[in-house]
């Protein structure tokens, strides 16, 4: 196996999870304009939980953590996702109220850096600041070499991706998201007009939980670990930037955006010499997403890809069975 292939199969399969992430953050964001600063929680619980229900019984030596079963690993992806959709519940009932979405914004962060807290003190849950590690690797019954796993695994999931994103648009475009963009547009207004705003608040932040759950499943049983400084507030940020490049409330680029920021421009500085200090380089490329990102919103807030205009169609006399 050549290390192009391996390098170019990892890329494929770190470009289909954060696509799954910037098509959950941008249903939630760029058609129901639910600002979610804690996004990397409910993809870190959905990482934690498909790593607990494979790993078997904790030995409580090496590493201690919670449940412990020695589940499928399709089954530990479906309990991923449910466990994205469940917190989103538990947490969109008591952040998305009737408040101001600033507010909702500020929440949302500090329960995901509350999360942290909680998830580095209490060892029993998920091992602390080491984290859990030896995840199973899925598809290791089938006669694979190296590099057809690594390809094999690419393209599991980029199948999760096609289908995701045909769901996203396909509920975009339906009834219930011309609601979201009301919504998202003039809150007081379709409010007024009838529609329940905390309810579609709450179904998209549900929705959008379980795609991040997802994710984070697909992401911790290719790399076999996880631990809190895998989900910094800082991961939350590349999404946003690599939404806000590409089109807020354009799928298209949406997945141009995470194509541009966090798989070109991320892995473009590995082939530059290195300067200064050692993790000079990895600063400034922080650095220089914070400035992409405030580009962007001077010069383009559109995006390269802007959003679709939806235009509703007057219907005819004959369409809706009126005599002519």
């Amino acid at each position: 196996m050549t290390a192009w292939s391996y390098y170019i199969a990892t890329l494929t399969v770190y470009f289909g999870v954060d696509v799954l992430a910037a098509l959950a953050l941008n249903l939630q964001f760029g058609f129901a304009g639910v600002v979610n600063f804690g996004f990397i929680v409910f993809q870190s619980i959905g990482a934690y939980i498909a790593a607990v229900v494979v790993l078997g019984p904790s030995s409580g030596t090496f590493q201690q953590y919670v449940f412990g079963a020695r589940l499928p690993f399709g089954v530990a992806l479906l309990l991923a996702t449910v466990a994205g959709a469940v917190l989103s519940l538990a947490v969109g009932l008591f952040s998305l109220r009737n408040i101001r979405r600033d507010y909702q914004a500020a929440i949302l962060l500090i329960i995901s850096l509350i999360a942290t807290q909680v998830v580095q003190g209490y060892v029993p849950l998920f091992n602390g600041s080491n984290g859990v590690t030896g995840v199973p690797r899925p598809f290791s019954s089938l006669p694979l070499s190296l590099q057809g796993y690594q390809w094999a695994y690419a393209g599991w999931v980029l199948v999760f991706c096609v289908v995701a994103y045909a769901v996203v648009t396909w509920l975009s475009r339906s009834p219930w998201g011309r609601a979201l963009r009301a919504m998202r547009d003039q809150e007081d207004a379709a409010a007024s007009l009838g529609l329940n705003v905390a309810a579609l608040r709450l179904q998209v932040f549900v929705i959008g939980g379980a795609l991040a759950g997802l994710s984070g499943g697909l992401l911790v049983e290719y790399i076999g670990a996880w631990s809190p400084d895998a989900w910094g507030y800082a991961e939350t940020f590349v999404i946003f930037t690599a939404m806000f490049v590409g089109g807020v409330g354009n799928y298209r680029g949406v997945v141009l955006g995470v194509l541009l920021v966090p798989i070109l421009f991320l892995e473009l500085p590995r082939f530059l010499p290195q300067v200064g200090y050692p993790g000079l380089m990895d600063s400034v490329e922080w650095i220089a997403i914070g400035a992409i990102w405030m580009l962007c919103l001077y010069l383009r807030p559109q995006g390269i890809v802007p959003e679709r205009r939806s235009l509703a169609r007057r219907r005819s006399a004959a369409e809706q069975g009126e005599p002519a």
